[in-house]
């Protein structure tokens, strides 16, 4: 349930990103989500995997949320295929991998820095030219959410 929580937050905060600058802070990062353009896809990934519920929970979360361009370059076929019933884990487990318990503003970042996601594993940050999330770029950082915040990020990172 908690790696669920984790993947709902990492979709609703893909969602959020353009839709922030008007509400941040007020709205749980699911609802920043969808009421931010450009991620579509993000929100329907965390509701196939069924983690909605839990990213609207009590957090906190830090959600790097990719745009629908990121998951527009994944190789054809990727993201129908996750999105099908028979591969929800998988799915659950990717978005998952986008976030990280408590509220972790850029501020905060060290470079070389690991930080531990809902998923199990750990994503590596880097602050040197620009923050890098796994090697994709946060384009938009601390978007604040009642429940936590939300980094949008250029590129689906994905677990080992």
């Amino acid at each position: 349930m908690f790696r669920r929580t984790y993947l709902a937050l990492t979709a609703a905060a893909l969602m959020a990103g353009p839709a922030l600058a008007d509400n941040h802070g007020k709205m749980d990062i699911v609802d920043t989500a969808v009421k931010a353009d450009g991620f579509e896809t993000l929100v329907a990934a965390v509701q196939a995997a069924g983690l909605a519920e839990t990213l609207k929970g009590e957090g906190p979360f830090t959600v790097f949320a990719p745009t629908d361009e990121a998951f527009a370059a994944l190789p054809e076929g990727t993201v129908e295929e996750l999105l099908k019933p028979e591969n929800k884990d998988q799915l659950t487990a990717i978005l998952t991998y986008h976030v990280v318990p408590g509220k972790v503003m850029s501020g905060d970042l060290t470079n070389n820095m690991m930080a531990a996601t809902v998923e199990g594993s750990e994503v590596t940050i880097m602050t040197e030219g620009g923050v890098t999330v796994d090697g994709a770029n946060v384009v938009q950082a601390d978007i604040e959410a009642s429940n936590g915040v939300i980094h949008v990020i250029d590129g689906v990172i994905m677990p080992e």
